[in-house]
Formats: C-alpha cells, sequence, structure tokens
C-alpha cells in the first residue's frame, strides 16, 4: 500500500530556514518523478519544486526560485525541500506527491511569522 509521510513543518520567524522530508513506501521510490506543493490558507494547492527519479533534474515556480532546494535520498526512499530565507507568504500546508499518481501525504504546517 502506497504511503506518503511528510515531517518538519513547524514555525519560523521570517528569514528563517527548516528543511521538510517526505518517506514513502508502497512503491519503488527511485524510478519515478516527485514533487512538493503546498497550499496556503484559503488558496489552491501550488506546485512547488519537482525533482527527477534520479535527482538529476529539477525545477521550482518563481516564488521559490534562489530560496528553496529540493533533494532526494533514493536509497532512504526519502524526498527533502529545504526551505531558506522564509517569508510570511510561504505560510502553508506543505504535501509531497508522486508524480502522475493521485498519491498524496497528510501535509505539514509551515507557518512563518514573527
Amino acid at each position: 500500500q502506497v504511503q506518503l509521510a511528510e515531517s518538519g513543518g513547524g514555525l519560523v520567524q521570517p528569514g528563517g530556514s527548516l528543511r521538510l522530508s517526505c518517506t514513502v513506501s508502497g512503491f519503488t521510490f527511485r524510478s519515478y518523478a516527485m514533487s512538493w506543493y503546498r497550499q496556503p490558507p484559503g488558496k489552491e494547492r501550488e506546485l512547488v519544486a519537482a525533482i527527477s527519479s534520479n535527482g538529476g533534474s529539477t525545477t521550482y515556480a518563481d516564488s521559490v526560485k534562489g530560496r528553496f532546494i529540493i533533494s532526494r535520498n533514493n536509497g532512504k526512499n526519502t524526498m527533502y525541500l529545504q526551505m531558506n530565507s522564509l517569508k510570511p507568504e510561504d505560510t502553508a500546508v506543505y504535501y509531497c506527491n508522486w508524480v502522475g499518481s493521485n498519491y498524496w501525504g497528510q501535509g505539514t504546517q509551515v507557518t512563518v511569522s514573527s
């Protein structure tokens, strides 16, 4: 059974950093692209970043380019999102997604506030 579990969210001050993790099971993680999405309060879910199966190719939303880094460890079935220089507008529930599937984690809350 496919499972995706996000962790690492929390409350952080503007300018701070957080690292999110997404640990998966139930499918061959190393064979598939993965992505991070977020859903700010009262808004639609949006793509934040995506990474190819071997980690060699990444893409980012313009709003996070230069601040966020997506990575993965196929040996640990885990994907990461390093978030730096956080802004209040980064406040959202962050989700990981197996690209092309309808499988999502439960989400982890990130709140950027002073």
